[in-house]
């Protein structure tokens, strides 16, 4: 798992039309890719930490050759994604929503030097 620079962020979100809803995010995305799995592999030493490592890799390539075997499972997929994608927008927009809102100021409470 990593997190991109903005520069890389930016460069993903204009090659991949799928992350466009990350496009005026002001977080960078998490991620966790097969590739990185065989770097971490490299890091790691203890045997417990190595072979969860190599089942996590077999994971990915079952994954990969099941869906390449069965097109209805990944036209499904790709449609579960898709409504997945539009909850995230909606999830998103929402909560810029409410962090771009302005605090009201408060009353202040106890008591004050001013009022003697």
């Amino acid at each position: 798992m990593f997190e991109p620079s903005i520069k890389e962020k930016n460069e993903l979100v204009t090659n991949c039309d799928r992350l466009s809803f990350l496009k005026h995010s002001s977080v960078t995305p998490l991620a966790f890719t097969e590739q990185g799995l065989a770097m971490l592999s490299s890091v790691l030493h203890s045997e417990k930490a190595i072979r969860i490592n190599i089942e996590i890799m077999r994971a990915f390539a079952r994954y990969r050759s099941f869906l390449q075997e069965n097109e209805e499972l990944k036209s499904e997929l790709y449609d579960l994604d898709k409504k997945f994608t539009q909850a995230f927008n909606s999830l998103l927009k929402h909560l810029d929503e409410l962090h771009q809102k302005k605090c009201l100021p408060r009353t202040r409470i106890g008591f004050r030097k001013d009022e003697i």
